[in-house]
């Protein structure tokens, strides 16, 4: 059975691309990250390469590689770049498919168009991306909020860092969201400690499921 699953985060630098290689790995995935902004360092897609042990040929080009390491829409102007939503399709493959976001639901990748504005147009499953540490749970039940005002379906909550049962427990209860589980931070990230991790942790078959609405 193959997926489509679009991994966003609550904000930005919470680990989802390192979760979106663990995922794609898992599911034997293409993956795909639509809008690359920065290209200085190890762009999302060579680290999700260098992570999922899957080859080059299943991580997909980005529609647009900006230069800048800042917000979509501001990278594009300073590229001189207009990022169009028709560019944003999501590519036919015929394997389960991994798309990474950037950032949280409401970064605009234009003046008046921001990324949960595509993902309603996609209208795949969601798998939210929340860390463990203060201030998740207002940040987490918002972009839930978000997403089913958008009517987006939602796979889950993928949670990152150290345990934090609470905040973990009552996000999911008022949330009305399936809990994914939890990735501990990896004392070495490297491709085998992070398919061991998410082995122990996930169950790829609740990709495989659809909407946890």
């Amino acid at each position: 059975m193959n997926a489509r699953v679009v991994v966003t985060g609550t904000d930005t630098g919470i680990g989802k691309t390192v979760f979106a290689a663990a995922l794609a790995g898992a599911l034997d995935a293409f993956y795909w990250k639509p809008v690359q902004a920065g290209l200085d360092e190890e762009t999302d897609r060579e680290t999700v390469m260098r992570l999922s042990g899957l080859s080059e040929q299943r991580m997909l080009r980005e529609a647009y590689r900006l230069k800048t390491p800042a917000s979509p829409h501001l990278a594009a102007k300073i590229d001189g770049v207009t990022i169009d939503p028709h560019m944003l399709a999501l590519p036919d493959v015929d394997r389960s498919l991994v798309i990474e976001g950037a950032g949280g639901l409401m970064v605009p990748l234009a003046e008046n168009l921001t990324y949960i504005d595509v993902m309603a147009h996609w209208a795949a499953p969601v798998a939210l991306c929340a860390r463990t540490t203060l201030g998740t749970i207002n940040h987490s039940l918002l972009s839930i909020e978000a997403l089913r005002a958008r009517n987006v379906p939602l796979l889950g909550v993928a949670f990152i860092g150290d345990e934090n049962a609470e905040s973990e427990r009552i996000i999911c209860k008022i949330g009305q969201a399936r809990y994914l589980g939890r990735l501990p931070l990896l004392a070495s990230l490297t491709g085998e400690a992070l398919r061991t991790a998410f082995a122990q942790h996930f169950n790829a078959d609740d990709f495989l499921k659809g909407s946890g609405l």
